[in-house]
């Protein structure tokens, strides 16, 4: 899993990389602010990227003296400071797009210009396909956080094509306009990935599946007679639980105490789960 994860963040780092260096060229070449805002879009991908990848990594160490729980926060805390970077460079791009629109720029659409645009379509397509399929497999919000944003991207390339194309049939207004739909689609990628890792940091409860499941996984071991509380809450991207099983009160203390270690090590063994708390109760 952990090599499957740096490979991931590693691989997004470089892509990412490589469509700033080549939208930029294309920015450079035609001065539309609708492939600038693009390569810049591109530029926040790159620090979005570097961001994720030291937060997976952190979020991987194992518990030390100074985080016995894990480093688990690592990832929602890194990818909530970056939506908020995000939505700083929405409100740059609006405002120049809008000058834009009262104030046309003369602009040089070659077919270069196309074909960079084209490539990072495609590109991104592939790697949003990639991401997504690999965040929720290992269940890292970082990188579900880099699919949205890869969708996005995909959207928002393909908003400077329609912007170059207006430029070329004389409506130069239409490329400020292709600016502030592109700076709202950064905004929207930044709001989408606020509202998911707000939910990680306000320590929100598991849904009602993973709690049936739960349930159902501890009711299985031998001598679990009930429950009657199991609470949950997210400690980064993982859950904490504390679930209150019923034994039966003949059963010793030594017997009990190994029927919640196997009920501890059961919910455990679930992917979703960071650390399992049991109270055992003599009925």
């Amino acid at each position: 899993m952990v090599k499957i994860l740096k490979r991931a963040t590693n691989l997004s780092l470089l892509i990412n990389f490589f469509l700033f260096i080549i939208k930029a060229a294309a920015g450079i070449i035609s001065n539309s602010i609708a492939v600038i805002s693009d390569a810049i879009n591109s530029l926040t991908d790159i620090i979005s990227s570097a961001a994720i990848m030291y937060s997976v990594r952190v979020s991987l160490k194992k518990p030390d003296k100074d985080h016995q729980f894990g480093h688990n926060a690592a990832q929602p805390i890194s990818v909530f400071l970056i939506a908020l970077f995000t939505a700083v460079i929405g409100i740059n791009l609006v405002e120049e797009s809008i000058s834009r629109i009262l104030n046309p720029y003369s602009t040089h659409i070659t077919p270069l210009v196309y074909i960079i645009l084209i490539i990072t379509i495609l590109t991104k397509i592939g790697l949003m396909r990639y991401q997504s399929f690999v965040g929720k497999e290992f269940k890292s919000p970082a990188l579900r956080a880099g699919a949205v944003d890869s969708l996005n991207d995909v959207l928002a390339s393909s908003l400077s094509i329609v912007g170059i194309i207006g430029v070329q049939l004389g409506l130069r207004y239409v490329d400020g306009i292709a600016g502030i739909l592109i700076a709202l689609f950064i905004f929207r990628s930044g709001f989408q990935i606020a509202k998911e890792n707000i939910d990680y940091l306000m320590g929100k409860a598991a849904d009602e599946n993973l709690i049936l499941e739960i349930a159902n996984v501890a009711l299985k071991i031998e001598g679990v007679r009930g429950l009657n509380e199991l609470k949950s809450h997210y400690v980064g991207n993982k859950f904490h639980i504390e679930i209150h099983i019923d034994v039966d009160k003949t059963t010793t203390t030594e017997m009990s105490h190994d029927i919640g270690l196997k009920v501890q090590d059961a919910i455990s063994a679930l992917p979703e789960i960071n650390k399992v708390f049991v109270h055992i109760d003599p009925v």
